[in-house]
């Protein structure tokens, strides 16, 4: 789990950092060695849900986004 909030951190980092990781994976290193996550990010649909309808997001889905098992959704 831990590469899936790492991710998030990279894409939350902005534009630039997301753009040198494509260009040099070299600069993914320190967001895997200083465990910067960005679990929260995950969670703002629920919060915007909540927030437009005062009403809990019962997402329940066929999938987990934590374990990758859309095996489908992820090809490419």
């Amino acid at each position: 789990m831990p590469r899936f909030y790492t991710r998030a951190a990279i894409v939350s980092a902005g534009r630039t950092v997301f753009d040198s990781v494509l260009q040099d994976t070299a600069a993914f290193a320190p967001y895997t060695t200083d465990l910067i996550w960005a679990e929260s990010l995950f969670y703002t649909p629920d919060r915007a849900y909540k927030r437009i309808t005062g009403e809990e997001w019962d997402r329940d889905t066929r999938y987990s986004y934590e374990s990758c098992s859309n095996t489908e959704g992820w090809a490419g």
